[in-house]
């Protein structure tokens, strides 16, 4: 079974000289940098390059060669998109350039007034995507597990007035299941990374690019639970310093009219395998992630 430890690489340290860089040599001089970093670990990060590269060859069905190259390639958009949210973080979001596709239907959820669930996955920069959000003029939500090292949350939390979006924390005692649900009731959004899950949370099985894995039931359970507008968004890095912004037509999911957590799951899922056609070198799961 997949194995993801609920939280994300890196260091306060790091996200400071990410910060300087940009701040004293610009984004640019940030992203040369990247090229010998991402050298480092193409040669050296063992458990992660065999899993991406099993990604490439294996599930996107590139040739040897094609893999090795994406791989690399990986690892360095992975690095800017690091980048990036630190600017996001900073407020430095104003180097970037936007694009956006199918942001009427998210208008249209907004309003219709009853909230909706957007669900998501680790795949282009979902920090990017909070930003870009706010657009919407209503509030948005991140569901995320509260995994993060302490020093991280702290760093990340003292630069948070420039955050656009605000973080429901998924807790034990469930306690989150409220907050979404009050959230819902004021019209506002909530967004669900719906790819990754912790050993402890329940799971449901599917079929992606070809292979069966696992998925987290809850956020499908959660779209069918409380039956209000459901859209599926990401957002792609597409240039240097541009941003791609998807959102899939509205879906509506209910008990009633037959529907179940696997209807849910198989629409996300051919969305997501569409997606990763266009940008492959945007997957950023590096653990093992199918069987």
């Amino acid at each position: 079974m997949s194995q993801w430890e609920g939280k994300s690489k890196g260091t306060p340290t790091g996200y400071r000289i990410f910060v300087f860089l940009i701040k004293v040599f610009g984004l640019r001089t940030a992203y040369f940098v990247l090229y010998f970093v991402a050298f480092y670990y193409y040669f050296f990060s063992i458990n992660s390059s065999k899993n991406i590269y099993y990604f490439y060859r294996h599930r996107m069905g590139f040739n040897f060669f094609k893999s090795l190259k994406m791989l690399y390639k990986n690892y360095y958009v992975f690095g800017q998109t690091l980048i990036d949210k630190t600017a996001v973080i900073a407020n430095l979001i104003g180097n970037y350039s936007f694009q956006f596709t199918g942001e009427n239907y998210l208008r249209e959820i907004v309003q219709k007034g009853k909230g909706g669930i957007l669900l998501s996955a680790h795949i282009g920069n979902w920090e990017a995507a909070g930003h870009l959000l706010k657009r919407l003029e209503t509030r948005i939500h991140i569901l995320m597990f509260d995994g993060e090292d302490p020093k991280i949350k702290s760093y990340i939390e003292s630069m948070k007035s420039a955050r656009s979006f605000n973080i429901i924390l998924v807790k034990e005692d469930l306690s989150h299941i409220y907050k979404i649900s009050e959230a819902l009731a004021s019209n506002e959004l909530v967004c669900i990374h719906a790819d990754r899950f912790l050993t402890k949370n329940k799971t449901i099985s599917a079929k992606f690019l070809g292979k069966k894995t696992f998925f987290p039931e809850g956020p499908f359970q959660l779209a069918l639970k409380f039956g209000v507008p459901v859209a599926f968004v990401y957002a792609f890095k597409a240039d240097l310093l541009k941003y791609h912004f998807y959102s899939s037509n509205i879906k509506y999911y209910s008990k009633r009219d037959g529907h179940s957590i696997e209807t849910v799951l198989n629409d996300y899922l051919y969305d997501l395998e569409e997606k990763l056609r266009v940008y492959p070198e945007q997957w950023f799961n590096y653990y093992k992630f199918w069987n």
